[in-house]
């Protein structure tokens, strides 16, 4: 009985030190995160913000209930970025068509166009969670299962994504929950790119970003 006890108090203990190193190791990357939205202006992003893209209440929005949004709109950083760790907080409501949007990340613009090239961390629609490749193989490339997803959405809600981007290695998680990990096989797929926020065209809906930090890391050996 005795030495059941300190055994257990043992792994109590252990326990107990290594809850403190993982929140420690969270404090420390929190810290090390730097914001991309200032909250009050569009410094250092680019887009539409005459029509689309507003400001309020310290978020990003786009988007209307009343009227369908007539296409693709891309709000992106002017700076490019390689190995990382993003997050950024969204809510997307919608009432008719494709209620979506996206995070694109290792992007870049088309010329003359409004549209975009790259990895999107995709949302709305089933697709959160998923990893999309935007106006160049078109197509999912990752996704989570149906149970993953039911537990990890807060539908109509605000949402965390958090996006870890280190070589050919994508990881997702939403709400804290894995997503996808996903490793980029094709070798001419660039590995730096810029960091945009999209509203789907053909659909009643409004988007919000919020909280959009990024901690770089470092590059890759390969």
């Amino acid at each position: 009985m005795a030495t059941w006890s300190l055994r257990s108090a043992g792994t109590t203990s252990t326990l107990a030190v290594i809850l403190m190193i993982g929140l420690a190791s969270a404090r420390e990357s929190a810290t090390r995160a730097t914001p991309l939205f200032d909250g009050n202006s569009f410094e250092g992003w680019e887009g539409d913000t005459e029509t689309t893209w507003r400001i309020e209440d310290g978020m990003i929005r786009a988007g209307s209930l009343e009227k369908r949004v007539p296409r693709n709109e891309f709000l992106c950083t002017k700076q490019t970025f390689e190995n990382f760790e993003l997050r950024v907080n969204y809510k997307l409501v919608g009432t008719e068509g494709f209620v979506n949007g996206g995070i694109q990340f290792r992007t870049r613009r088309l010329p003359a166009s409004h549209e975009v090239e790259g990895y999107q961390a995709d949302l709305g629609m089933g697709y959160d969670g998923a990893l999309y490749d935007e106006s160049r193989r078109n197509r999912v490339l990752a996704r989570p299962s149906p149970e993953v997803l039911a537990k990890a959405l807060k539908k109509d809600d605000w949402n965390e994504y958090r996006i870890r981007a280190e070589g050919p290695r994508i990881r997702f998680w939403l709400n804290g929950v894995p997503t996808i990990d996903f490793t980029e096989t094709e070798k001419d797929i660039p590995r730096a790119g810029i960091i945009a926020l999209q509203i789907h065209g053909g659909c009643k809906a409004v988007v919000h970003y919020r909280n959009i930090l990024i901690e770089p890391l470092p590059s890759s050996p390969d």
